[in-house]
């Protein structure tokens, strides 16, 4: 699984990829987080809010920032 952690590098983004590192740990998920700062490609996505997560190119989440719980849980139904 690769998850990507989309947006142009606000705090938020930052944030949500520390978030997203600290659910998969806990989750003990064996999988490559990145993050997409190329606006270009953020929008061939077709987000348009950010900070947005996608898991293998999809979009799961966009203009959010969840907790690491929330995250748990998204997780969860895509391992």
């Amino acid at each position: 699984m690769k998850i990507q952690i989309l947006g142009g590098g606000c705090r938020k983004c930052a944030t949500l990829k520390e978030r997203t590192e600290q659910a998969v740990r806990e989750l003990g998920l064996s999988c490559e987080v990145v993050k997409v700062s190329d606006m270009a490609e953020i929008a061939r996505m077709g987000v348009m809010r950010t900070p947005a997560l996608a898991v293998d190119g999809v979009v799961k989440l966009s203009g959010q920032l969840p907790s690491v719980e929330g995250l748990k849980e998204l997780l969860k139904g895509l391992a």
